[in-house]
């Protein structure tokens, strides 16, 4: 089951500042400062064996709720950066200059991976795609970031993003690539948990090289539980708004660090 109590909390993280009619019997919501330091509490325990340089200036979990806060906040790096030290630089004393966290950022992505959920009995595996440009502008840029390729049978100019989760809607592994790279590139996802969870995809993710001994490739109509994917994908589009991602370059800041910890 997914966390929809989480979900009413992000929402009010994403809409701070706005104000909206209280539904009689609910209790009040959060301030941003306090969804900090929620988030900072759940990010803290996971992290706490990680090592510290003795002259870094952030704690690890203060590096990676720093980096789920800008996914979380969906703008630039500058806008983030403003957002950050005007409002919230008391929560953050040591905060340093706007390049080095973003350095530090793409350095230590790989501490999110504490948050990955272990392999259940079944699980379920799908790609969603990530705009970063209309087609009509491919190719203006030598440093165009994203390919031109399809994603729910439109055309799009950008990344594929692919979850696997277990039976409990929780994220197990994810990766990225380019829009036209297809699923079956993916395959290393589903080999990884061998033995662990039996994957239940779409026929795309097929490969006439050989398919993993875990993999249960599915028709149109068969094996409707593969919904739930779809749910987390949908949450991923319709809370956080990752369907248009801004600037965000592979493995630097994703929306999916996102679902891997809150889940």
């Amino acid at each position: 089951m997914i966390g929809v109590g989480r979900v009413a909390v992000i929402r009010e993280f994403l809409h701070a500042g706005q104000e909206r009619a209280t539904l009689p019997g609910t209790e009040e919501l959060m301030t941003t400062a306090e969804f900090i330091t929620a988030l900072f509490c759940q990010i803290a325990d996971p992290l706490s064996g990680i090592p510290t340089h003795p002259h870094a200036r952030l704690w690890p979990s203060e590096v990676v709720a720093l980096g789920l806060l800008h996914a979380l906040k969906g703008v630039g790096h500058r806008p983030f950066y403003r957002w950050l030290t005007r409002d919230y630089r008391p929560l953050f004393p040591r905060l340093p200059e706007r390049t080095r966290l973003l350095r530090l950022f793409r350095t230590h992505h790989d501490w999110t991976q504490a948050f990955l959920a272990a392999p259940t009995v079944l699980g379920v595996i799908d790609t969603s795609g990530i705009v970063l440009m209309h087609p009509i502008r491919e190719g203006r840029s030598p440093q165009q970031m994203g390919r031109k390729g399809l994603s729910n049978h439109r055309w799009m100019v950008g990344g594929t993003r692919c979850l696997l989760v277990n039976q409990y809607g929780l994220v197990v592994g994810w990766d990225c690539a380019t829009a036209n790279a297809p699923d079956k590139t993916l395959q290393w996802l589903i080999r990884q948990v061998d033995g662990r969870l039996i994957v239940l995809s779409d026929t795309a993710f097929h490969a006439a090289e050989g398919d993993p001994a875990n993999l249960t490739l599915c028709r149109w109509g068969e094996w409707e539980d593969r919904i739930l994917v779809e749910t987390v994908l949908s949450m991923l589009t319709v809370v956080l708004h990752c369907k248009r991602t801004i600037r965000l370059k592979a493995r630097v800041v994703l929306p999916p660090q996102v679902v891997i910890m809150l889940w």
